[in-house]
């Protein structure tokens, strides 16, 4: 997920919001994870907009991609220049529409925006957990986020969204709980990832590891891996555009100067945006977190973990509404991809809408401002509302 945060052109808003906090699996009944390790205290960070109604009905639960947080709409001051990563799509009368639903979005575990990590307090030990964080999963984020609805007495989910690695959590919540999943919208995903998108995050967690001042995850308090952490980011930023949006925002187009400069210097506009995306993203992210979270999206596989290696079967479980959304020039997860858990949640004979748009951005097209995906996801709101 990259750096795309818009404000709505219309200035609709839900106005300024709080992070909140909700901890569990407190000593001596830790989370057990799925790579057997127990953790706890867990501390998840979280944000409502809109407000719940009488019969709980109305809850549409937020997962957020891989760099995302917890904060998906709104401000948090007055002066606040930046609001949720998501503010375009979950607002009043937006594709999301908090005047009728209730939205929550959590922090995954793993994650360094408030939700226990990599970069928290070990209580064993009163330091960073740093590498010695256990191993998580897309399973162990959904389980987490599950402690949380349970807390705010939400026992059904009338959908839960999300792209990317959001997409990941959007079917592992079907599939795990489809007693609480009444839709689903996956954008943008997998249902496990190919070769190619491992081998990008593999090159990106060697790029961190192999900077100096990783030290073997023991950095807190001292020089932390930013060039690692800068150059991970700037692979994964590759990944997230396609060619025509490359061509057309950068082309072979010079930084600053008329001609080449014939050292290593950023000399093209394109290096110049990577090496600026790179540096703006070790200000706000954690390299062990980043680690940890790509390492959960290699991990995941419905078919294996759900289906015995089979999608249909893994699908066999789920009974919610699905809207699944691919965009044309997404080559990390492109829409074969998505065609196939079409095919897949057909075969059980969900009630399954699937629809590819056309969009130039890349992966990331879900978190630009697109009137068709925002009057997409409305219409099926609107339809899973009505029953």
């Amino acid at each position: 997920m990259s750096e795309y945060i818009e404000h709505d052109q219309r200035g609709a808003s839900v106005g300024l919001v709080k992070k909140q906090t909700f901890t569990f699996a407190g000593p001596p009944d830790e989370m057990t994870l799925e790579s057997g390790a127990r953790l706890g205290p867990v501390t998840l960070a979280f944000e409502t907009y809109g407000r719940l109604n009488a019969d709980k009905s109305n809850v549409v639960l937020v997962a957020h991609a891989l760099t995302g947080d917890a904060h998906a709409a709104g401000c948090y001051s007055e002066d606040d220049p930046k609001p949720g990563w998501w503010d375009i799509m979950i607002g009043p009368g937006k594709g999301i529409d908090t005047d009728r639903y209730f939205v929550v979005c959590a922090n995954v575990i793993g994650g360094c925006m408030g939700s226990t990590g990599p970069s928290s307090i070990n209580p064993a030990t009163g330091k960073p957990y740093g590498a010695g964080f256990p191993v998580i999963t897309i399973g162990d984020m959904v389980r987490a986020q599950k402690a949380l609805l349970d807390h705010l007495g939400v026992g059904r989910l009338l959908t839960v969204v999300g792209g990317s690695m959001g997409g990941m959590q959007v079917l592992e919540w079907a599939v795990r709980y489809p007693e609480m999943v009444a839709s689903a919208i996956p954008l943008a995903t997998t249902t496990r990832h190919s070769a190619l998108a491992i081998a990008f995050n593999e090159v990106a967690r060697q790029a961190i590891m192999s900077d100096p001042n990783w030290n073997n995850g023991d950095y807190y308090g001292a020089a932390k891996p930013d060039t690692g952490l800068a150059v991970a980011r700037m692979i994964g930023h590759i990944t997230y555009l396609s060619d025509e949006a490359m061509r057309r925002k950068f082309g072979r187009r010079l930084q600053d100067k008329e001609t080449f400069s014939f050292d290593f210097g950023a000399d093209f506009q394109v290096e110049s945006y990577l090496r600026y995306q790179g540096a703006r993203f070790v200000e706000r992210f954690d390299a062990n977190s980043f680690l940890y979270i790509t390492k959960a999206a290699d991990y995941f596989d419905l078919e294996a973990q759900h289906g015995h290696g089979s999608a249909v079967e893994a699908f066999g479980k789920t009974r919610a509404r699905f809207l699944v959304v691919s965009f044309t020039s997404d080559w990390l997860y492109p829409t074969y991809q998505s065609r196939a858990m079409v095919t897949a949640m057909k075969k059980n004979g969900l009630d399954v809408s699937f629809c590819e748009i056309e969009a130039d951005w890349g992966h990331d097209a879900f978190l630009i401002p697109n009137p068709r995906l925002s009057a997409l996801i409305k219409g099926f709101l609107d339809s899973v509302s009505a029953g």
